[in-house]
């Protein structure tokens, strides 16, 4: 049990009595589930691909304490400096981005990731969300409080930067997020509701210029409006895993899906925890995000700063987002899109790029009063 003192003026002292506890600790549940995940799905896949079975359950362990690391550090940085710290990862990351189309491998028709030795492969993308939601928000906060400032027009700049490179590799997905983390802090911060009108319109033209350009996004959409169009083998195979393990499951090690589906152990990790573990425990993984975003978004309101309340609410935005994504592609809510859940699929930069947000969350929804800190 963890004993700080309320005298305790340490960095750590600090910390602990003004950072949000309740959301440290859903977190905290999450990746211990994730772990749990991880042995639970991983081991067909890494017989796949020739190598030991708990060779995900490994690299997963290795991954988990840096993730967990990087989000306890950033929890406790101030507002400027979680500012100043995004900026230099959306720059590494940009650059990152960018490297893609040079030096990446391409992996299923896509090229999204870099080879890093001793570390496997990034995905810069990952990191390019977090960061340009905080550089965003203060944008827009700057431009609030100086009218002159070209916030706005900056912040447009870099979101269509990015979104021109995301669209290149091609990952619509990750597009997504980003549009509408962007398009929502841009509301948040008194977005003319003339410019909304415009901007649905857009977003629906660029929908419909994806699925007549892009014949992977047609395929999917089809898939999703008529079943019998194609392929459904992956989302078919994960509602007969949710329909197999019923309330309670068919217990730990007992499922078969994780051996039909090549994505057990990522995409299609919810399959998995359905079939095993049962409606009851999705449900529960369900509620703990569920807790995470409703609360950070109500801690996030209350700030009197705009740029914290812009940066925070941008970073809970993402966080949901991404895990409605995934849990409304396995069960068919919408075209399977592939995108991890966050801490409980396999996978080290995208453990280690949510970790950085979720620290950044915490240190942003940290209680101020005589903390001294600004913004």
């Amino acid at each position: 049990m963890i004993t700080v003192s309320r005298n305790d003026t340490s960095v750590v002292g600090r910390w602990w009595w003004t950072v949000d506890r309740w959301t440290l600790g859903a977190i905290l549940v999450i990746m211990a589930l994730g772990v749990m995940m991880t042995m639970a799905a991983s081991p067909p896949a890494a017989e796949r691909i020739g190598v030991e079975s708990f060779h995900f359950v490994r690299r997963q362990l290795l991954f988990l304490p840096v993730a967990l690391g990087v989000l306890l550090v950033a929890s406790m940085a101030s507002p400027r400096l979680v500012r100043r710290l995004a900026l230099l990862i959306f720059v590494a990351s940009l650059a990152g981005l960018a490297a893609t189309y040079v030096i990446g491998p391409e992996i299923k028709g896509a090229r999204r990731w870099l080879s890093l030795p001793g570390f496997g492969t990034v995905q810069p993308s990952e990191f390019v969300k977090p960061s340009l939601a905080v550089i965003s928000a203060w944008l827009f906060a700057q431009k609030k409080l100086n009218p002159s400032f070209p916030g706005y027009l900056l912040s447009s700049v870099l979101f269509l930067i990015v979104v021109a490179m995301l669209i290149g590799q091609p990952d619509l997905g990750m597009t997504i997020v980003v549009a509408a983390v962007w398009a929502g802090q841009f509301f948040l911060a008194g977005l003319p509701i003339w410019v909304v009108g415009f901007g649905v319109l857009g977003a629906l033209g660029s929908m419909v210029g994806a699925y007549a350009m892009l014949p992977h996004v047609q395929s999917r959409i089809d898939r999703f409006i008529s079943p019998d169009a194609g392929d459904n083998y992956q989302v078919n195979t994960a509602l007969e895993a949710f329909l197999n393990g019923g309330l309670f499951g068919r217990g730990p090690g007992e499922g078969t899906v994780k051996a039909l589906l090549p994505d057990a152990h990522t995409d299609f990790v919810m399959a998995v925890a359905g079939e095993e573990f049962g409606l009851i425990t999705c449900l529960f993984i369900l509620g703990l995000f569920t807790f995470v975003v409703l609360r950070s978004l109500t801690r996030s309101m209350k700030e009197t700063s705009l740029f914290i309340m812009l940066a925070a609410s941008g970073l809970t935005i993402q966080f949901g987002l991404q895990a409605a994504i995934n849990f409304a592609s396995t069960i068919q809510l919408m075209p399977a899109k592939g995108m991890t859940l966050p801490f409980i699929s396999y996978g080290g930069s995208s453990a280690i790029a949510v970790a950085m947000a979720v620290g950044m969350l915490l240190a942003l929804t940290r209680e101020r009063a005589g903390l001294g800190e600004a913004a």
